[in-house]
């Protein structure tokens, strides 16, 4: 494999794209309820700006901003999150991942629930590829 080398287009255009693209996957992701997308489209494309600074920085430099300690971390949480607000419906009673259970609009735990796909989404997403990348230097 060729030593990375950075071009100062594609970092520029990273630099200028990276906020919408990030920006984009946030509103896919937490607008899952009312329109077309979701948590797993969501993280995907928030884990897509990831891959892109590795295009445009370097696949070493962007895991040294992201340790894998941190995307686990990540995954975690997302995945706790999940189980918190399915589990919590079992607590007071009501079948598991019963939205009404809680005394508030469906609606919130409904998006508490898709913010936590996301999240380990693009934590796995992201650590998937790093790990393929590692890889591939191998």
């Amino acid at each position: 494999m060729k030593p990375y080398r950075e071009s100062p287009v594609v970092t520029l255009t990273v630099r200028a794209v990276a906020p919408f693209i990030l920006t984009f996957g946030l509103f896919t992701l937490l607008h899952g309820t009312k329109s077309v997308g979701g948590g797993f489209q969501g993280g995907v494309i928030v884990a897509s700006v990831a891959v892109l600074f590795s295009f445009a920085f370097g696949v070493s430099q962007t895991e040294a901003t992201l340790p894998g300690v941190r995307i686990v971390a990540f995954a975690a949480l997302g995945l706790l999150s999940f189980a918190a607000v399915s589990v919590a419906a079992l607590v007071v009673g009501r079948p598991f991942l019963d939205t009404t259970a809680f005394g508030v609009s469906p609606v919130y735990p409904v998006e508490v629930i898709e913010v936590a796909i996301g999240v380990t989404v693009a934590s796995v997403v992201t650590g998937l590829f790093f790990e393929l990348a590692r890889a591939d230097d191998a």
